[in-house]
């Protein structure tokens, strides 16, 4: 690092019963990044993960608000540093790769470098979970650009001006999506770096609920679509109340053009709600889509209200 510039790097791992790990974590990212200041936040552990991560040298916070989310949030709240280094205290990422990462985000100033994840271990990175990250990622870049490979990676690299103007909004593990859509709405500069990701090691549980977590994140691409793109969300519902109305519509007039009556009063009664509803959705999308525009320029301005990230070399 250069003498000539001083930076302020600070290290965030947020743990939940990580005793067999965090040590390991904190020892490899101290000696990684030497000149970093290490932060353990603990969200209610109910193992040795605080003394541990204490004796490793690490600064240990709390955060009684269970869940990844908030402890994100009370981590971005709490700390000042010009670059921050967030990783999960299970000791699957490879520290060896944060001065890589720091380095490509400080040289280039970056808002967000992310460690894309690169196995050939299958007990790593189960087939299930590199298929539910492949999809949910393709839907989010469909939706907001196609700049990032692996939206779900706890492992990144993030400015001041990023921190400062992120609005934390989740309480999971689903904080990993609103990283990804907020740097991409915004335009932000940012790159990826490929990391090694092992396995956890011998009495190391995961806390992650395939299913559940899964669920949780698709509600939440949902949501953002709603919130930041909402003309698109009920065009989309737009379309579908209309072909459903039609669909229901087509016998209904083809009866009253050979007949000259309406044979199915309830059929032409529910086409005509679902062509309101489509007329309804279209109007809201139109509304929400100037809400959506005032609220992405107040985004903007507050991130350009922070300091820009630091030029320097490690």
């Amino acid at each position: 690092m250069s003498d000539a510039q001083p930076v302020h790097v600070a290290v965030l791992i947020p743990c939940y019963n990580e005793e067999v790990t965090v040590g390991t974590v904190v020892t490899d990212f101290r000696a990684a990044l030497p000149f970093a200041t290490v932060y353990v936040y603990d969200n209610n552990s109910t193992d040795r993960t605080c003394e541990v991560a204490r004796e490793a040298g690490a600064i240990v916070r709390q955060e009684w608000l269970q869940g990844k989310g908030n402890v994100i949030r009370r981590m971005f709240a709490d700390l000042d540093a010009d670059y921050y280094v967030l990783v999960d205290g299970d000791a699957t990422y490879e520290a060896a790769a944060a001065p890589r990462m720091l380095a490509m985000a400080a040289e280039n100033q970056l808002d967000v470098v992310t460690g894309a994840r690169v196995t050939d271990r299958k007990a790593a990175y189960r087939p299930g979970h590199v298929l539910g990250n492949k999809v949910l990622t393709s839907l989010v870049t469909n939706f907001f650009g196609r700049r990032t490979e692996d939206m779900l990676s706890g492992y990144r690299v993030f400015s001041r001006r990023f921190v400062k103007s992120f609005p934390a909004a989740s309480s999971g593990f689903e904080t990993e999506t609103e990283f990804t859509v907020h740097a991409l709405q915004l335009c932000m500069p940012i790159g990826e770096v490929q990391t090694r990701y092992i396995e956890r090691p011998d009495g190391s549980e995961s806390k992650l609920n395939t299913w559940g977590d899964g669920v949780r994140i698709l509600a939440t691409i949902v949501r953002l679509v709603k919130q930041e793109r909402p003309l698109l969300f009920f065009t989309i519902l737009a379309v579908l109340f209309a072909a459903i109305g039609i669909l229901l519509g087509i016998p209904v007039i083809s009866d009253y053009m050979r007949t000259g009556l309406v044979a199915r009063l309830p059929t032409a009664v529910l086409a005509t709600g679902f062509e309101i509803l489509a007329a309804l959705s279209l109007v809201c999308g139109l509304i929400l889509d100037s809400v959506a525009v005032g609220r992405l320029e107040v985004k903007r301005l507050n991130y350009l209200a922070q300091e820009a990230p630091k030029i320097m070399s490690f």
